[in-house]
């Protein structure tokens, strides 16, 4: 059985995280197709939207214990011949750069809106994988934490980065500096998730907002995403010099006309 599943359909694609019983803990497996399916993604222009979800009961407890226990780093390299990597320090830091951390890398290079669908535990690296997505819908089975202080080590896939930007500088530390675990509800109050779901209907209203979302205006929707994430960086004289090129581009194309059409004409739109 594989340890990760993709697939497309109707102009949605779906990364499925398929260990469900090692609760979806990494393997060098399931990172090599993940970065794998990230690149399809970035590359397919017949692709409009990614969704990101676990199998079985949870979404992803990150890096793999036992693993780790055994000197292996975060990935699970059962049956893998080439183990030295791992040995040393900075072989491990190189591992780690080689591997997990290439997916938050490409996931900044897709500029399609990216929805994780969170049907359990997103525990370490887990939670930092759907804090890369743009929306986070949640089951009520849901629990999140940066467990990273528990085995006294950092967060090495992005949570540092991530967190403080959604929830602020003090409640990243908390949540970091602890390693506390949090529900749903909690996770909702600090900003963590965009919405929650009943438990059976998640998949649901994942895929309803993903077919919306690919139904849209494909060149404005990811211009918008790229003035979103480039204005955080940048002061507001650039991102306003930024958007205005953005405008001039955008009513250029089909879908804008097509977009007044269908206001005057009280229909809804059919962007290509």
């Amino acid at each position: 059985m594989t340890d990760l599943l993709f697939e497309v359909q109707n102009g949605v694609a779906t990364i499925t995280l398929n260990r469900p019983e090692a609760r979806n803990a990494f393997s060098l497996q399931m990172i090599e197709s993940w970065i794998k399916a990230l690149e399809e993604v970035r590359h397919n222009d017949e692709i409009r939207v990614l969704v990101l979800t676990g199998n079985g009961k949870a979404f992803c407890a990150g890096g793999d214990i036992k693993a780790m226990k055994n000197g292996l780093g975060f990935l699970d390299l059962s049956g893998q011949e080439d183990q030295d990597f791992s040995t040393t320090g900075i072989a491990r830091k190189n591992s780690l750069w080689k591997h997990v951390q290439r997916i938050p890398l490409l996931m900044e290079e897709i500029d399609k809106p990216t929805i994780a669908a969170i049907n359990g535990d997103a525990i370490g690296a887990g939670l930092d994988m759907a804090l890369q997505c743009d929306l986070r819908i949640a089951s009520p089975k849901a629990r999140f934490g940066e467990a990273y202080v528990k085995v006294g080590i950092v967060p090495g896939d992005g949570g540092g980065y991530y967190l403080p930007r959604l929830i602020g500088i003090d409640k990243a530390l908390e949540l970091l500096w602890t390693g506390k675990i949090i529900d749903v509800e909690e996770a909702a109050a600090l900003g963590l998730i965009t919405k929650q779901m009943p438990h059976e209907g998640l998949m649901e209203e994942a895929y309803k907002l993903a077919n919306q979302l690919a139904r849209g205006p494909q060149e404005a929707i990811r211009l918008i995403k790229r003035t979103v994430y480039q204005g955080l960086r940048t002061d507001l004289r650039t991102s306003l010099d930024m958007v205005s090129s953005f405008m001039g581009l955008v009513t250029e194309h089909p879908d804008y006309q097509e977009g007044l059409n269908a206001i005057i004409e009280k229909r809804k739109p059919e962007f290509k």
